[in-house]
């Protein structure tokens, strides 16, 4: 029988031990060049309040986004600390609907896990594919998602460029907000244990190595980010590639 967790294991090291095992090779490989990289773009720069607050981010985000993509809940502690510290980062830079992406992060991935660890036992065995509901005898049909994912898309998208137009008058409000947007849908599909949510993942990440790059280079940001997001491309690569990643190769 599997394990039962409560909220007090969220603070024991055994907690965070457990969560790092069991992931596939190549996702510990891609760990340990993030960690370097990461590092070696962060030192190797003049060091500033927010670079070395973006460093923990990115250093706990990436962790937890190997963690996710081989099924374990180190979103919870790990994903709150870097959401909130990117939210920082995020407004300082203009990025304001990248703040509000993370503060989506924090309510459909970290909360659910402080609220009930449990919430992401055997997250393997409930992944599926949107293609796959119908034959499952699901309450909801494939229809059903496929046009909730596109209203969540396209209001996102939508509403955040206006926000940016409109009330924070910020500097990128196109790739922003469609940065942000297609988080959201990803972060949803996730939530929802669909495989199609490294699709969003993958683009997601595209916009996001352009939109920090965009940022760089009008001098709102480090380049610290922009090399992070690529190793967040990475990690999309093994949940496609690699055939122990459930996300992607698991029993109809």
């Amino acid at each position: 029988m599997q394990q039962q967790h409560t909220f007090k294991d969220l603070f024991k090291p055994s907690w965070y031990v457990h969560q790092m095992s069991g992931w596939s090779k190549s996702s510990y490989g891609l760990l340990i060049f993030g960690y370097l990289f990461i590092a070696w773009q962060t030192f190797s720069n003049p060091l500033t309040d927010i670079a070395i607050w973006t460093f923990v981010a990115a250093i706990l985000g990436f962790t937890t986004t190997l963690a996710i993509t081989n099924t374990r809940p180190l979103n919870g502690v790990f994903g709150l600390i870097s959401a909130l510290i990117y939210i920082v980062v995020a407004i300082s830079a203009h990025n304001p609907s990248d703040a509000i992406l993370q503060g989506v992060y924090i309510v459909l991935l970290d909360i659910p896990v402080l609220i009930s660890p449990n919430w992401a036992i055997d997250v393997e065995k409930k992944v599926r594919k949107i293609s796959e509901v119908d034959a499952r005898g699901e309450k909801h049909n494939s229809a059903y998602w496929y046009k909730l994912f596109a209203v969540v898309f396209i209001l996102a998208w939508i509403i955040l460029y206006f926000f940016e137009i409109y009330i924070t008058k910020t500097p990128r409000p196109m790739v922003d907000s469609f940065t942000a947007a297609i988080g959201i849908s990803g972060a949803l599909l996730t939530t929802l244990r669909f495989s199609e949510s490294y699709y969003f993942w993958i683009l997601q990440g595209a916009a996001q190595v352009i939109l920090w790059g965009i940022t760089a280079a009008q001098g709102d940001a480090s380049l610290v980010l922009f090399f992070t997001y690529m190793l967040y491309m990475a990690n999309d690569a093994v949940a496609l590639l690699d055939k122990k990643i459930a996300w992607f190769h698991h029993a109809n």
